[in-house]
């Protein structure tokens, strides 16, 4: 989070007085008396704002806002005056200040103006990158966001296997997006300038087979739900992968293959010959970190496709999204985006309010939260995850398991 405020104050003891009280607030101030020496720390990648004096020898607060404006308009300058000039308020909001204070300033009111302008300056900085992300060459690093490992671990896969010139196999819990990792695999390969062709594998038949691979040839089919395909068009869809048909083929699920095989619904050769390259996605409960980030590029996607300028995302609103497991995955996530962009309802993926739980409920969500944060310190490694928290290993092995949380998830 941003914490960093540059106090500019050409007088001592008011840098002192009022860096003291952003330091009492967790905030993290940078104190210096000039414009020369406040001009040093602005850049356009600054992770903070600005709080200056207007008064002071040589160029003074308005230089200043005048300054950081040429550098990055969208930096949140706040100015101080000790003579209650409207005037020269009304010219410093003219000018592009994002607040004006007067001194003596209490503590309260500071605080107020400096956190609403932190929350903007994160947003500001949050949307760049993810606009600087979706403007990369790179598909993977363009459309897949997240910035937890298991994200990072994620797209090191679709690259893998885009370029890798074999079958693959999408896997993922309902909701993850197995169609659109499927296009980024695509994207990723030596077959990208040709079709992307979905079709899915659900009562195929043999026809439908033969007309989904020739529309996609020179390029990729994508065969959603591979595990309901009908037995004899398995076998048709086997017989064209032996004959190297120009086609590169993604197989998409939400079922155990494995388990499908073992009950005779799954062809095993096939199965084998798919499961050359897998892929899988995590679920956003895996990566609880990433979910911030992924609701803010939704709601940023629904407001522009709305016509609407996108509605403040407060601590609150994170707050919420992070005590829900989200089972229904980025699509539930992305619903909830919507609903919020547009002001429809709460961000939810249901009507339940984190404070309408249960306690028992609510302690399982702490306790889960705290295992998978344990985890992913150590990189998945179970008997260090237990010892850091104190647990026997049994009693942590049960407690994965309540929770369905696989350490080999989180290296």
């Amino acid at each position: 989070m941003i914490r960093r405020v540059l106090v500019v104050d050409d007088d001592a003891a008011v840098r002192e007085a009022l860096a003291q009280t952003l330091e009492l607030a967790d905030l993290d101030p940078l104190a210096v008396g000039s414009f020369i020496e406040a001009k040093d720390h602005i850049a356009a990648d600054f992770a903070g704002v600005i709080l200056s004096d207007i008064r002071m020898p040589g160029r003074d607060g308005f230089h200043l806002l005048d300054y950081t404006k040429s550098i990055d308009p969208e930096l949140p300058v706040t100015l101080l005056t000790g003579e209650g000039d409207i005037p020269m308020a009304v010219k410093a909001m003219g000018q592009g200040a994002f607040g004006f204070l007067e001194k003596p300033c209490a503590p309260a009111d500071l605080l107020a103006v400096i956190e609403r302008a932190l929350k903007t300056r994160a947003l500001v900085l949050e949307n760049r990158r993810l606009k600087a992300q979706l403007e990369t060459g790179d598909p993977a690093a363009r459309l897949v966001f997240g910035t937890s490992a298991l994200a990072e671990g994620l797209r090191s896969r679709i690259r893998l296997a885009g370029q890798a010139q074999t079958e693959v196999l999408v896997t993922g819990a309902p909701g993850t997006g197995i169609s659109k990792i499927a296009e980024i695999v695509h994207l990723m390969s030596p077959q990208a300038k040709g079709p992307f062709v979905k079709h899915a594998a659900t009562g195929m038949g043999r026809d439908d087979l033969d007309a989904a691979c020739d529309a996609a040839q020179g390029g990729t089919l994508f065969l959603d739900d591979i595990g309901a395909m009908p037995a004899d068009t398995q076998f048709s869809l086997l017989e064209r992968l032996e004959r190297c048909d120009p086609v590169r083929l993604i197989a998409g699920t939400t079922a155990d293959l494995q388990h499908a095989v073992e009950q005779g619904r799954m062809n095993s050769e096939l199965f084998y010959r798919l499961d050359v390259m897998r892929v899988r996605i995590p679920s956003l409960s895996e990566r609880p970190d990433d979910i911030p980030i992924l609701f803010r590029h939704y709601v940023a996607q629904a407001s522009e496709q709305a016509g609407l300028t996108p509605p403040e995302i407060t601590p609150d609103v994170i707050a919420g999204l992070m005590a829900q497991d989200w089972p229904g995955n980025a699509r539930a996530l992305m619903s909830a985006a919507m609903r919020f962009a547009l002001g429809l309802g709460e961000t939810q993926a249901d009507a339940t309010h984190a404070e309408e739980l249960g306690l028992s409920e609510q302690m399982a969500r702490v306790e889960r939260s705290l295992l998978i944060a344990a985890l992913r310190r150590v990189n998945g490694r179970a008997a260090e995850a237990a010892k850091n928290l104190k647990l026997p290993r049994k009693t942590f092995y049960d407690k994965l398991a309540r929770y369905g949380l696989k350490p080999e998830h989180y290296r």
